[in-house]
């Protein structure tokens, strides 16, 4: 339940009307009735609310997810679905046929450092923030699509939100949305919207940015938020559609963008990840027309991906992973050792670890305490302080030796310290 609430005397009416809408457009995909709330059954919602001058508020539902989960999962499904994978294979550069049209890729084993070409009937450019950075590679004189837009979030202990409703503030000093959600056991702020020159594969929170939420959230909860209270700092971008002239990225449509290169590369861009499948079915029919490959009805209106449980929830904290829980869960049982919790302040086992080296194709400590678990995400410190113990579980998984876990060890702490709330 996102709550919003409501300080002003026009805001629940106003609100309640767009609420009315909301159920409307929703209609039987939506997760339950939205209504308005007395100024007591806001504060039954969300006990840790600002009550000075509280009106009351409205309710409405929405769906949450763990991005990186869903992502290793599709990958599971498209491999299941007869996919070839290629784990930390970097693309360099585009080949082409005798007629000038993209035939192919050449990549990097970034491990190995060894060298490859791949032929293709369609080679398709989905990589988000880097869309031009690719196109360019085809054509120098590209246009660029793409605007990057820089979004954070700030993790605190889930005192600051207790219950489990989220607040969702419509309408902040900027123009902004500001959301309070509670995430792994956690309470998630954010977010914000930066325009950014381009995109980097680690991006960093800004100052600013950081200020921006600490001082917003401050004004809804009874808590008030602190530098020192942020237990994790992340940065995301946001891969927005060109339109026009327009500066504001918060004003640019999240929707998707497919297009046919002049070299034959087939682009698609924008969208977001509750449309992931539609965008998909759009451009994997596209890629197979420009093929000719045999039509086949697509499957993914009602294809599960992997990990589908209808009650995951039993599982507990393990839940995240499905129908591979149990799984998880007999690899602890079988070593004791593993079922241990890597820090008290996090629930992430050993056997995580080596289930993600096994089952997951996490090759680095970095996959594991980042992508695989989302221990990063959650607590930067106490990842920094796990990462010996499983970077030593890691090496001993993939047969490395004990220089490289202190190499991985060196690696993830230069990472980690993008995520600290105060340079250390």
């Amino acid at each position: 339940g996102f709550v919003v609430p409501n300080y002003e005397w026009w805001e629940a009416p106003f609100y309640g009307i767009g609420l009315k809408l909301y159920n409307l457009l929703a209609g039987k995909y939506g997760f339950g009735a939205s209504r308005i709330l007395s100024r007591e059954e806001t504060l039954e919602k969300l006990p840790t609310i600002k009550t000075e001058g509280l009106r009351g508020g409205v309710i409405y539902y929405d769906g949450q997810f763990d991005d990186s989960r869903l992502l290793i999962n599709l990958v599971a499904t498209a491999f299941e679905q007869g996919a070839t994978l290629l784990n930390y294979a970097q693309v360099t550069g585009l080949t082409k046929d005798g007629e000038g049209f993209v035939d192919g890729v050449s990549f990097r084993d970034v491990e190995t450092g060894e060298e490859f070409e791949v032929r293709a009937k369609v080679v398709v450019n989905a990589t988000g923030p880097f869309t031009d950075q690719l196109r360019r590679q085809a054509d120098p004189a590209a246009e660029p699509l793409v605007v990057a837009s820089q979004g954070i979030h700030l993790v605190f202990d889930d005192s600051f939100l207790a219950g489990e409703n989220a607040i969702m503030v419509p309408h902040t000093s900027d123009g902004r949305v500001m959301f309070a959600i509670p995430w792994h056991g956690h309470t998630l702020v954010g977010t914000t919207d930066t325009p950014v020159p381009e995109a980097s594969l680690e991006p960093v929170a800004l100052e600013q940015e950081i200020e921006f939420l600490l001082q917003t959230a401050a004004l809804y909860l009874a808590k008030k938020p602190a530098r020192d209270d942020v237990l994790s700092v992340f940065a995301g971008i946001r891969p927005l559609v060109r339109s026009g002239d327009s500066v504001s990225t918060a004003a640019l449509s999240r929707s998707h963008l497919m297009r046919i290169e002049n070299s034959g590369l087939v682009t698609i861009t924008g969208g977001k990840w509750t449309t992931y499948r539609h965008m998909a079915e759009d451009c994997v029919n596209l890629a197979a027309t420009l093929a000719r490959l045999p039509e086949k009805p697509c499957l993914t209106a009602h294809l599960n991906i992997h990990g589908f449980h209808p009650a995951s929830e039993k599982f507990g904290r393990l839940g995240v992973y499905g129908s591979d829980a149990q799984a998880v869960r007999e690899l602890e049982e079988s070593d004791p050792a593993l079922a241990k919790p890597l820090h008290p302040a996090l629930p992430y086992t050993g056997a995580e670890v080596i289930w993600a080296a096994r089952h997951e194709m996490a090759r680095t400590l970095e996959d594991v305490l980042a992508r695989r678990t989302r221990a990063l995400f959650l607590n930067a410190r106490a990842a920094l302080e796990m990462a010996p113990r499983a970077a030593a579980l890691l090496a001993r998984e993939l047969g490395r030796d004990e220089a490289w876990a202190t190499a991985q060890v060196e690696s993830f702490r230069a990472t980690a310290r993008n995520y600290l709330p105060v340079a250390e």
